[in-house]
């Protein structure tokens, strides 16, 4: 018998692996620092909006959320319609808005203001740098024990101040309006909302600050000196050489202070609860969830004022936001 040789098995040939080139590997490796980022996105900011905005559409109530069945989805816009149907709610809108705004233009304001302060070297400067800060550092509850204790009616070192001068004493923080007599015309002032806003400015004016600070001493000496050997005043140097190197540092800076200042609660709940006409639409939500247990009015107050800010950002960028070029 003649022995059968075994035929070997054929040989795999092996695959050619894919060789990747540097942009591909460095877009891979980007993809995986973006990841983290995106997963925390994803799950602390995207998902609760989406969530909001599904009990926006359902009757809940505040007593009854621990027995609420989540999966019988019911979806509406009665949420809707109650809390736009409220008396108030445009004004509130109105209020929200006036409030956002002065704040946040008076907040950059008076940073501008502070910066040109201190841009020059001076005795003390570091401490007067420091000293700044404070209003921004400081914890919101004791500035805003302290604003009230201030302008407080009864014991108050403002209205103190003002009866001293044979005036009658404001309530800064409890009256609605405030009638002010100019050149033989009486003024009205929304005054409880007045003192809102420029307690806004002053506690977040050193935000501000910093940024237009860093880059007022980063522009060149050379301009201003050859302005003033042409005989430009200080107003025309402030107007035609300084506003615009900081026009993209203000655009940026009003931008965030619109958003912070637009959610803003804290500092209105604590100075006025809401009271005298400064009623914004982050207190009113707060109004809906606590004082009237109403969980979906609440969170489809809170979906309006997205939509909102949504809107004057789009209205921002489209008409006045501009972005600071490198040459």
């Amino acid at each position: 018998m003649t022995a059968q040789t075994e035929t070997p098995p054929p040989t795999e040939i092996p695959r050619k692996r894919k060789v990747l080139s540097l942009a591909q590997r460095e877009q891979r490796l980007a993809w995986w620092f973006v990841a983290p980022g995106a997963i925390i996105v994803l799950s602390l900011v995207i998902f609760p909006v989406l969530w909001n905005a599904a009990l926006s559409l359902q009757r809940i109530r505040l007593i009854d959320l621990q027995n609420f069945n989540y999966f019988d989805f019911n979806a509406g816009f009665g949420n809707y319609s109650r809390v736009t149907g409220v008396r108030d709610f445009w004004e509130t809108i109105r209020v929200t808005i006036v409030y956002t705004l002065g704040g946040t233009f008076l907040s950059l304001a008076l940073g501008v203001w502070a910066a040109l302060v201190v841009k020059k070297a001076f005795i003390g400067r570091s401490i007067v740098r420091g000293f700044m800060l404070f209003p921004y550092v400081a914890p919101v509850i004791a500035a805003t024990f302290v604003w009230r204790l201030m302008l407080s009616t009864q014991f108050g070192i403002v209205n103190e101040w003002i009866r001293n001068a044979g005036r009658e004493q404001v309530d800064f923080l409890g009256s609605r309006d405030f009638t002010l007599s100019l050149l033989g015309f009486d003024l009205t002032l929304p005054l409880a909302l007045s003192t809102v806003i420029v307690f806004e400015a002053w506690r977040y004016f050193p935000f501000a600050f910093l940024f237009i600070l860093a880059r007022l001493q980063a522009l060149p000496d050379d301009l201003e000196e050859a302005a003033m050997v042409d005989g430009a005043t200080l107003s025309q140097r402030f107007r035609y050489i300084t506003m615009p190197q900081l026009s993209g540092v203000l655009s940026v800076l009003f931008l965030l202070r619109f958003i912070w200042t637009f959610n803003k609660f804290d500092d209105i709940f604590l100075l006025t609860g809401g009271a005298a006409g400064t009623k914004v639409v982050t207190v009113g939500i707060v109004d809906w969830l606590r004082a009237r247990g109403d969980v979906g009015s609440a969170a489809a107050l809170s979906i309006i004022l997205a939509f909102v800010l949504i809107l004057l950002l789009l209205v921002y960028f489209k008409w006045f936001y501009t972005e600071e070029v490198e040459e």
